[in-house]
């Protein structure tokens, strides 16, 4: 007799009917054989308490969550993973085997799998664009990977610098600056991140007001659509090497279901699935 009872997972999420995360999971799912689904759902904040509830109680692996639970999901969680207890933010909750749950943080990891066939974090300056919660996570991790300089730059310099990331052990110098018209970039950083909204679909042709940028720079964008971002176009058109943000996208997909399944998925069939999706919008 067929199994009809798949196991499930998910995103909750406001709004969440543009995440393309469902494509790359359950493309994955069916790479590997897996009687598993991975279901958007639109939770309001007033319904997360609920929403959570729900999941335990139908036997959810674990879900994602994105914008805007990633704090609030914490309190109806049994537990924090170490990384996403300095972050202070969860994207990914897993049930445990004695029942128990615990929550991840899996977006900085994501980004610094991406970013080392590139180069070592360890020892480098790094600038870094953003204060939300993507840019808290990857300030994070990349604290706990040795970058020994840190620059924030944000709108508010005030925000630019998260508490999350000042609690990290082994912590490198942090500075925070505003964000000017345009900012230049310092010619030692090694490293430099968009991890802010600027560029996202529809506003495709809008980029940071940044210069300076140099050959030896390695430039990254969390954005993953488009994926070729227009701050991406003025690093490459200086001679930077550039990193798009579907990696960062796949590689904390694919940590979210080793995480749920214990196996290590493909990451190049996830890569071509959303590619597929960004390139048929």
């Amino acid at each position: 007799m067929p199994d009809f009872l798949p196991a499930l997972t998910g995103c909750f999420a406001q709004p969440v009917a543009e995440n393309p995360t469902v494509v790359m999971m359950e493309a994955a799912f069916r790479h590997h054989n897996l009687h598993t689904r991975y279901i958007n759902m639109e939770v309001s904040p007033e319904n997360l308490a609920d929403a959570v509830r729900g999941a335990k109680a139908q036997g959810y692996l674990g879900f994602n969550c994105s914008l805007p639970h990633k704090i609030a999901v914490i309190d109806h969680l049994d537990g924090l993973a170490p990384s996403a207890a300095i972050i202070g933010a969860v994207n990914c909750a897993v049930r445990q085997p004695d029942g128990r749950w615990l929550g991840e943080n899996t977006d900085g990891k994501g980004f610094l799998e991406s970013l080392r066939p590139l180069i070592n974090p360890a020892g480098q300056h790094v600038v870094l664009f953003g204060a939300g919660g993507a840019a808290r996570a990857i300030a994070v991790e990349l604290a706990l990977a040795g970058t020994t300089r840190i620059t924030l730059i944000n709108r508010n310099p005030d925000r630019a610098a998260p508490h999350a990331a000042r609690r990290a052990p082994l912590l490198p110098e942090v500075v925070s600056l505003p964000l000017s018209h345009p900012t230049t970039l310092p010619p030692d950083a090694s490293i430099v991140i968009n991890a802010t909204s600027v560029g996202l679909f529809p506003d495709v042709s809008t980029s940071l007001p940044v210069t300076g940028f140099l050959p030896h720079m390695i430039v990254a964008d969390v954005i993953p659509n488009p994926p070729q971002t227009a701050f991406l176009n003025l690093a490459a058109a200086a001679g930077c090497r550039t990193l798009d943000g579907l990696g960062m996208l796949v590689n904390q997909g694919a940590l979210n279901i080793t995480y749920w399944l214990g196996i290590s998925p493909d990451r190049a069939i996830m890569r071509a699935a959303l590619a597929s999706v960004f390139a048929n919008p």
